[in-house]
This record gives structure tokens, sequence and C-alpha cells, in this order.
């Protein structure tokens, strides 16, 4: 069953005042339609895993647009594609893009509003006549939502030469199919993914549009806000490790409660973050309890803690406050803990410049500008370890995400395709 009703909803209250400067937001609304119907999903949401047949229909789709505008396409060995438009001058170019992949029944503005808004900026400008003083690429990436893998970013990381080899060979999707298989079905190889490292002296600049996934614009009634940063998570796995015994006969006095100290731990966790940063985050995501018996004093409990913030320095002394908790909580209740750092990435900051280049945009615009972290990981994450990056969110109805409720205004859409057109615009005048 096709999604019937999304260009309906999104046209109806639209305010086509906004339909100046050669953007149109029927042709976006009819673009997101037109993708909501690959992978359409009967409680009207999305499945469009990485690397699937889902994800490269969509991407044909893009890229046929692409070409209408008079975009030069090419895809890597990772499945990224690059729509590229030359300048008055050569040079490093420009680009803005997000990716096409979808969490299970995922929502429709997740990626696509970032790929259709930067392929509206080529629209804007062929309706003018506009030939940009700089090249421009319009990029969709791979598999940004891992849900392949378990593991997400991966085109993003693939163009970066982020990816080792040793994680190339771990990957297993959700079929226990490795990265190799996957690829050759998809129509690559893996010599061929290995190529797709790019020379990132070819970008000037990356920008990206998205969603917000939050209520920080709705609350401010704002809509489109500037993200301040993108925040590096670090994830721990904690253990617990106590002494099994029956819930019956075992005096409460003497037990040694490896679930009383992890409930502690999980209570006491989210004073931490505000004590070091106002950008800081902290989450017990997933705790496995051991036997996990009705009757059985819990022996071990083993948790995952997610711990993020957008600068480096907080979220390290986080990581060590977290350490010091559950050291705290162990002794108190006479278990043993150990702790493993799995996952280290480096939080992505926003450059004051580059904000400030868009708050007077969107100043200009008649929005007040709001400045907003990142909890989430993004290809411009990945992208903005090598290359300046800029991003800008959009409204988000009750800040849903990763769901068929995700909802962005046609309006709140139209207002991020003009103030990213505005920006990159303004970078291209830049020496």
């Amino acid at each position: 069953m096709a999604n019937s009703t999304l260009y309906e909803d999104l046209i109806k209250g639209y305010d086509k005042q906004l339909d100046h400067s050669g953007v149109s937001g029927e042709r976006l609304a009819k673009r997101l339609h037109a993708l909501s119907e690959i992978g359409y999903t009967e409680p009207g949401g999305i499945k469009r895993p990485g690397l699937s047949d889902e994800e490269k229909q969509a991407k044909q789709l893009v890229r046929a647009w692409m070409e209408e505008a008079g975009l030069n396409v090419r895809e890597d060995g990772a499945g990224n594609v690059f729509g590229s438009l030359p300048g008055q001058s050569d040079g490093p170019a420009i680009a803005s893009g997000s990716h096409v992949d979808s969490v299970p029944n995922g929502g429709n503005f997740d990626g696509p509003l970032g790929v259709l808004s930067a392929l509206e900026v080529v629209e804007a400008w062929k309706e003018a006549g506009f030939v940009p003083a700089k090249p421009y690429e319009v990029v969709i990436f791979s598999d940004e939502e891992g849900s392949r893998f378990n593991s997400g970013l991966t085109g993003s990381r693939a163009m970066t030469g982020d990816i080792t080899e040793a994680e190339m060979k771990q990957l297993r999707d959700y079929d226990g199919l490795g990265l190799e298989q996957v690829l050759e079905s998809y129509g690559s190889s893996i010599e061929a993914f290995r190529g797709s490292a790019r020379n990132l002296s070819e970008l000037e600049l990356f920008a990206e549009v998205h969603i917000e996934q939050g209520k920080k614009l709705e609350q401010e009634n704002q809509p489109v806000g500037i993200v301040s940063g993108i925040a590096g998570p670090a994830w721990m796995e904690v253990r617990f490790s106590g002494q099994a015994g029956h819930a019956g006969n075992t005096p409460m006095i003497g037990r040694t409660d490896s679930l009383v100290a992890a409930g502690e731990f999980v209570s006491r966790l989210p004073e931490l973050p505000p004590a070091i940063s106002e950008t800081a985050v902290a989450t017990v995501g997933k705790l496995d309890v051991s036997p996990n018996g009705i009757n059985v004093i819990p022996e071990q409990v083993v948790l995952h803690v997610d711990a993020r913030d957008i600068h480096k320095e907080p979220r390290d002394q986080l990581v060590e406050r977290i350490r010091s908790l559950a050291e705290e909580v162990a002794e108190k209740h006479r278990v043993a803990v150990s702790l493993q750092q799995n996952t280290s990435i480096l939080p992505v900051p926003i450059t004051e410049e580059l904000q400030q280049e868009l708050a007077g945009i969107l100043e200009r615009q008649g929005i007040e500008p709001v400045r907003i972290p990142s909890g989430a990981g993004h290809d411009a994450m990945i992208v903005g370890r090598h290359v300046p990056v800029a991003m800008l969110f959009v409204r988000s109805k009750e800040g849903i995400s990763h769901n068929p409720k995700e909802w962005s205004s046609l309006s709140d859409c139209v207002h991020g395709v003009h103030a990213l057109k505005a920006f990159i615009e303004s970078r291209m005048a830049n020496a």
C-alpha cells in the first residue's frame, strides 16, 4: 500500500508566500511524497535499510531528479551519490546533503529532507539562471542510520576514510551477511568500497539540513534553528558482580545484590551531566540481569551507558564521574565492578563564525536564531572531522523522530531551504 496522503497533508496549510527566489514548496512536497512510497510500511512509516534494494531505489529516484536539474552524477563504491554543479571558477566545492535510508518503521523527514533541501537549492538557481561562484555538490550518503549493521554512518565514514579494515571485516547485517556480501548484492564490491575514500581537499564546506528530533524549536516557536555542535558519544559497559542466592532463604542483611547496586547507579546517573555541562547527557539504555530468575538474587548486572557532550573535555570529565560513581556504589553494596569503554567518538564543534553567519541569515528571514546542540550523530559529524561543517535544524512536531508520526510542516521545511540557500550563496561569495 502506498502512502497516499503525505503530499496532501504537506500542502495543506502551506504558506505560499514562501514560494520565491526559485524555491517551490510544491516540488519539495511532491518529492518527499514520492520517496515516502519506497519502503512504505503499513503503520505509515518507512523501512529502507542501508545498502538495501529500497535504499538503492530511493537513490535512483533522486539521481533522476539531480540529472534533470543539470547535475553531473556519480556513485562511489560505498553507494554514496554525488551530484556536481560546476562553478564560475574551479576549486574546492561547497557540499550539502544527508541520507535516504531509515530505521525500521521510521519517518519521512529524517534524511530525505536534507537531501531534497540541497537539491532544491540547485532547482532555484536553475530557474533564476544563476551560476554559483564555486562548485556545488548534492550528496546522498549510504547507511547513515545503521539499522543494517548496528553500526551507522557507513557511507560518510567510507568517503572520509574513517572506517578501518578491522571494522569492515566485523560488520554483519541482520541476516548474518558480511559487508562484502552485502556490497556484492548491492552491485558494488569490497575493493570499490575501499576505493571510495576521497581527497577531502576537494571540499571546502559541508552543510546539512535535518529535522531537530527534539522540542526546542517548538518551545521557542521558531521554524529553523542553528546547530551549535554535534555531540560525540562515549559508550561504557558497566558490570556489577555479586552473589546469587535464594530470594526466600537469604536474609536481607549480608546480601551482595548486584541489581541493588545497579539500581542506585542508574538512579544517580542523571545528577552527573548537569554538574559538568549544560549540553552533557548520560543514558542507560540497555541492562542485562543474570540469572534473571524471579526468585533468585541477581548475581550479575551488565548495563551500558551512553555519555555525550558537544565538547570533548566535559564529555571526558563526565566519563570519569561515571566511573567514580560506579566504584562508589559498588563499594557501598559490597559488590565488584568493572568498566570498559567500547566507543569514543570525538564531538564536532561548529565554529562561532559559521553560527553567526547562520544567525544573521535567519534574522533577515524574520526568524529568531535559536542555537541547539545536536545529541544525535549525523553524517556532518563524520565529515566535520576533516572539513568545516554547518547544520540547520527544522522544527519537529513534539520532537518525534524515528517514528511514522515524525512530522515537520512544509512551511518550516521551506524556511529551511531558504536559509540553506542563503547560507551557501553567502559562502560562495567569500573568497
